[in-house]
């Protein structure tokens, strides 16, 4: 995938360095299909051994690395931030090369010993910015044997050089994994399960197995059309046949073209050539035995490169990405198989400054707020570096972020502060529901908790007019004849039902409405006291078309006085300004 100096290596991760301010390892991700000293990704090393906490504790970080990141991404390096005055950076180099080299056996087996590895290193005292790392490269793993890059290049387009030669493949597999253990002896249970999994990965490898691969886009005469491989093909033939196919059939420049969903069908009704008899599984018991059935939903996710072939894309990637999810769940599965099954599901997104998914296997059994959820929350976010006091990993045709695209505010030379995250527009006579003339406050009420849905802090559903007079009801503010009524709400109110339902605490500050408007951002230049405040209105009153709602200006930039000597904010009417508080939590 194109050509580059031996010694170079190109940074195609936004967010380079995750440890600044103190001592650690972090991860370098690469990746296969690209050029083999591009990083694309680091990992914060979360699992140090008790006597170093520069050295990793391998088996654990290679079980969940192993589920967290797709296949056809891969550990290629890692760096060093440290403190150590008395030590050499090559000896550093040396101790990350050595540390990705065996974590490397652990990922994926027998590793070749030609991949280029890199070993970075900052000290603490040397500058604490990535430019500051030093990077070296092993050629052939040794830890000894270093070269140093000479050239570090940062890719101002990293998502281009991603995606422009490789493309996502995703594959659902639902399994029931039935267990039979002696009633006497429940250890049983883990013989069991850890067989049924190595059946598993012999079914996918079955000649009577099927994968169909299909564009995700829906299907279209002129587009691709699905392809069946059989277990058959997945063995390489001493030449290629004819009909053979790559990934470049099912994709193309458009969008959505570059998404390819693989689906597996255990077939066991395709005719046979030669005569067979029927079949039967028996599994032998000594005594009294107990059936446990495991249901699994895996949903695996892979990079890879378009000129790759789909037999290889299933068996170098598919397969392998499903076994690694499977034995990730019966990790995690196993300790409390037989007293409490937990519900376990991947969920895939992209992280900030991350340039392709993630994978995370998410407990379903217990609510957001439940403190086991908020640790793995927690643990998450140090090891993708985000923030520590929001929260990006929490599991609607309504509008969101309408304000993205917009003119400009006409402000010169302003300093723009504007919402961080995304939210929903809610606006009069959504869903059918007639607010017109009463309800603006309690569509930007719910404008404010889907921008808490959407970061994560909470998964309450946004609440209706009548759930938010029955919250205010509750807190002794109305009377019960309030609920149903066609009453106005305003700052107050909304405070506090953000507080009951949310636990959000607000500022409020008296500024002289009648009005609701959501105000979502200023620009303002504190020389010249040029102001604009970016408002996202209520009163709209159409269907949810982006571009009427910010032609109309019910979305944009308002100053107090426009051009035409026009006021925005009316002399006479008062203005509550209603501050909700961030949440200090994952």
């Amino acid at each position: 995938m194109g050509t580059q100096n031996d010694d170079e290596i190109r940074i195609l991760c936004r967010k380079l360095l995750i440890l600044k301010k103190e001592a650690g390892l972090q991860w370098l991700i690469g990746s296969p299909f690209l050029p083999s000293v591009s990083i694309v990704s680091t990992l914060r090393c979360l699992h140090t051994t008790s006597d170093d906490p520069l050295s990793p504790h391998l088996p654990k970080e290679s079980d969940e690395i192993r589920s967290l990141i797709p296949r056809g991404f891969e550990v290629i390096g890692a760096a060093i931030v440290h403190d150590k005055t008395e030590l050499k950076l090559e000896k550093i180099a040396g101790n990350a090369i050595s540390a990705v080299r065996n974590l490397r056996k652990i990922l994926y087996g027998n590793d070749n010993g030609d991949q280029v590895l890199i070993g970075a290193v900052l000290g603490l005292n040397d500058g604490g910015g990535e430019r500051d790392l030093q990077f070296f490269i092993s050629r052939t793993g040794n830890s000894r044997n270093l070269e140093k890059a000479s050239t570090i290049v940062y890719e101002t387009q990293p998502e281009k050089q991603l995606w422009e030669k490789g493309c996502i493949v995703r594959c659902e597999l639902p399994l029931n994994l039935p267990l039979y253990y002696a009633s006497n002896n429940p250890k049983d249970v883990e013989d069991a399960y850890a067989g049924a999994i190595e059946g598993v990965d012999h079914k996918l490898r079955d000649p009577q197995v099927a994968y169909i691969i299909e564009a995700q886009s829906k299907p279209s005469p002129s587009g691709p059309q699905p392809v069946i491989i059989h277990g058959t093909e997945l063995e390489p033939p001493a030449e290629l046949p004819r009909n053979v196919v790559n990934i470049s059939s099912f994709t193309s420049v458009e969008e959505d073209a570059d998404k390819i969903l693989v689906s597996v069908m255990f077939n066991r009704s395709r005719s046979n050539l030669k005569p067979a008899a029927p079949t039967a599984e028996y599994y032998p018991a000594m005594g009294e035995a107990k059936l446990l059935v495991v249901n699994h939903k895996l949903e695996v996710l892979a990079y890879a490169t378009k000129d790759l072939l789909l037999t290889d894309m299933v068996l170098k990637l598919i397969i392998p990405g499903l076994v690694d999810q499977l034995h990730s769940l019966k990790n995690k599965i196993l300790p409390d198989l037989l007293v409490q099954h937990p519900l376990l599901r991947p969920y895939h997104f992209i992280p900030s400054g991350f340039v392709h998914p993630v994978t995370v296997l998410y407990e379903l059994s217990y609510g957001e707020m439940e403190m086991k959820q908020v640790e793995v929350r927690r643990s998450l976010h140090l090891r993708l570096g985000e923030h520590k006091d929001r929260s990006n990993q929490r599991g609607s045709s309504l509008l969101k972020d309408v304000h993205q695209g917009i003119p400009s505010s006409g402000v010169s030379g302003g300093s723009i502060s504007l919402i961080q995250g995304s939210y929903e527009y809610y606006h009069y006579l959504q869903d059918g529901f007639d607010d017109s003339g009463w309800g603006c406050a309690y569509r930007s009420l719910q404008t404010i908790i889907s921008w808490f849905r959407q970061q994560h802090y909470t998964s309450i559903d946004v609440p209706s007019h009548r759930e938010i007079q029955q919250a205010l009801v509750e807190i002794g503010d109305k009377d019960p004849s309030f609920i149903g009524s066609r009453e106005w709400i305003g700052a107050i109110e909304l405070s506090f039902v953000l507080d009951k339902l949310l636990g959000v605490s607000c500022k409020v500050i008296k500024c002289g409405g009648v009005l609701a408007y959501t105000l979502l951002g200023v620009d303002y230049n504190e020389t010249s006291g040029d102001c604009a405040f970016l408002i996202l209105d209520p009163h709209y009153t159409g269907n949810e078309d982006l571009k009427k709602i910010v032609n109309g200006g019910w979305c944009g930039w308002k100053k107090a006085v426009d051009s035409k000597g026009k006021h925005f904010f009316l002399h006479d009417k008062f203005y509550n300004l209603l501050l909700p508080q961030r949440p200090n939590m994952v």
